[in-house]
């Protein structure tokens, strides 16, 4: 290992919560992470000595809070490797990242008849906009098939794309099943037909080393909140020229050049995309969390991951015929997300079974209903890990999974 987990434990303060009796155990990782003290108190530091608006303020407060705004951002860029600050964008979350594409990008470049190639395990945030634009202007969508092994179907994938298809959208780790995509096969399919490829990273970007450089994706969003940093912060990033010719997605202040009656120009990147006051605090406050993942690696991170998610696989597989994993069960092609079904229990009630021993796991259709569809069940509960979870709290699920078992009986798959 190659950082010190009790030590970074120590860190979040919520670790030490005490959840119905029983010590907190927190694995619903993939919804959102924790936060280190470093993050809170950069919160409470900017609140307490600098708070002031960015950008307009000539006053020491304004000044201090502009440079540090503007820091966070290129502690993002470098954290992806974006070519430049100009291509990083905040946005709200990544569903926001997305609406913004879909918008400002989509109704400018797609026209009837086009095509957008999706996959069968994205989540709500990559499907629904693209369904709304794909309405709106008379273009098609089509899917890459979801495997039986929880892969998806490249080899479809090729015969998907072809000179119709204007964008390729999908996720670089899906949030049901853990997942890890070919991402740069896949931005390599787009690219060989002439189209653009956006990567949903928001569970990738929290787990593995993101090099948009090496991707070579035109678009990637992701979310500060799964990735240590706080709620109300997303990004996207976004290939600069094709930044430079979309249109604002939102009109106010701060994202325009000048203004008369009738008119308007448009501030440079990468504040066009940013109007308004924005997310001050939040973005700062990220800016930590990045700071924080650097310090420990992402390839230390990833490490991690695998080890824990290799052993929580192992160990929940000895639950025996009673329980169903869906997706990869080899933990080089997952990230740390296990979804299964257990002893015919209700996913929720499983999910209300554990959290009185203490165990947060999320219950439901995750907002993939369409994966959930093809997986054949109307829910599943989930695990997720991240970098403060350890191999003694996998024990503690499986010992909560036993109880919980026990609890319901058979009388589950007679109800």
């Amino acid at each position: 290992m190659s950082y010190d987990v009790a030590a970074v434990r120590r860190d979040f303060p919520i670790l030490s919560r005490v959840v119905h009796g029983k010590p907190l155990v927190y694995l619903d990782n993939a919804a959102t992470s924790q936060k280190p003290r470093q993050v809170i108190d950069a919160l409470v530091k900017y609140y307490t000595e600098y708070n002031a608006n960015i950008h307009r303020g000539v006053y020491l407060l304004s000044q201090e809070a502009t440079e540090v705004y503007e820091q966070a951002r290129e502690k993002v860029a470098k954290f992806i490797n974006s070519p430049g600050f100009e291509s990083i964008i905040f946005t709200r979350n990544t569903t926001e990242a997305i609406n913004l594409v879909a918008y400002a990008w989509g109704r400018g470049n797609i026209s009837a008849g086009d095509e957008i190639v999706l996959s069968g395990m994205e989540h709500h945030s990559n499907m629904v906009p693209w369904q709304l634009l794909a309405k709106e202007r008379g273009a098609t969508l089509r899917f890459v098939e979801v495997l039986d092994d929880g892969t998806l179907n490249i080899e479809q994938l090729y015969s998907l794309i072809n000179g119709r298809t204007k964008l390729v959208a999908m996720t670089q780790m899906s949030n049901v099943l853990g997942t890890i995509t070919p991402v740069e096969e896949i931005v390599r399919a787009a690219h060989d037909q002439g189209a653009l490829c956006l990567i949903d990273g928001a569970q990738s970007a929290a787990h593995l080393p993101v090099d948009v450089q090496q991707l070579g994706c035109d678009f990637f969003a992701f979310s500060a909140h799964k990735m240590l940093g706080p709620t109300g912060v997303g990004v996207l990033y976004g290939r600069r020229e094709l930044l430079e010719e979309m249109p604002p997605f939102l009109g106010g202040g701060d994202m325009i050049m000048s203004v008369s009656l009738r008119e308007a120009t448009w501030n440079d990147l990468p504040y066009k995309f940013e109007a308004g006051t924005p997310n001050i605090a939040d973005v700062i406050a990220f800016g930590e969390a990045v700071d924080y993942l650097a310090r420990l690696g992402m390839k230390n991170v990833r490490q991690h991951e695998k080890e824990l998610t290799a052993y929580a696989l192992a160990a929940l597989g000895e639950l025996g015929p009673d329980i169903r994993i869906f997706g990869p069960r080899h933990a080089e092609q997952k990230g740390g997300v296990i979804s299964f079904e257990y002893g015919g229990i209700h996913p929720h009630d499983l999910g209300t079974a554990l959290d009185y021993e203490g165990v947060a796991i999320r219950a439901g259709h995750h907002c993939a209903q369409p994966l959930m569809e093809r997986l054949g069940v109307p829910a599943t509960a989930r695990a997720s890990f991240y970098l403060y979870n350890t191999k003694e709290e996998v024990d503690v699920l499986v010992s909560a999974l036993k109880k919980a078992r026990a609890y319901f009986g058979d009388a589950v798959r007679t109800a």
